[in-house]
């Protein structure tokens, strides 16, 4: 038996309705509306969050996105850290001595002399390692900081086209 003994009398008796692809489109709302649900776990309000996202996306430092929003620069990075962007002050070491300082490992001076680090630097720090980003806050903001934003330093990284044969 071969596929047209198969089909032989199978005929179209109803025409399918084209119904378009489902979408659910929340870019309608507004940045602070789209944290306003996260608002009890962000350490600013909502409004001001947008606000620290939406000049930080803009390539600006965080010190002015923090002046730009009316909130300390400290609360601005813990703001961008819980909507996932990496604003540790130090380095993998210096995380490294922290988390020993957390774990009763080292002493607080131990840790700042070791980290290099500022009372400052290293509270916020400490901040970082022990409070993890809000998973559905990062995606509310994850179109706007996306790593699609321009990149200062674009043009001076080489290209593969730029390898030449020697």
């Amino acid at each position: 038996m071969v596929l047209s003994d198969i089909a032989a009398g199978v005929e179209v008796t109803a025409e399918q309705r084209d119904r378009g692809v489902a979408t659910v489109d929340e870019t309608d709302a507004s940045l602070a509306e789209r944290l306003a649900e996260y608002g009890e776990a962000l350490p600013c309000d909502p409004a001001a969050a947008a606000t620290v996202v939406e000049v930080y996306a803009e390539g600006r430092p965080v010190g002015a996105a923090a002046r730009v929003a009316g909130i300390a620069p400290v609360t601005a990075a813990k703001t961008l850290h819980l909507l996932g962007e990496e604003v540790s002050p130090l380095g993998p070491t210096g995380r490294e001595l922290v988390r020993d300082w957390l774990t009763g490992h080292l002493s607080r001076t131990e840790t700042l002399e070791l980290a290099g680090a500022s009372e400052q630097e290293l509270a916020l720090a400490a901040y970082v390692e022990t409070h993890d980003p809000l998973a559905g806050a990062c995606e509310a903001v994850a179109a706007d900081l996306s790593p699609e934003r321009t990149d200062a330093l674009a043009e001076t990284r080489s290209d593969v086209s730029d390898l030449r044969e020697c």
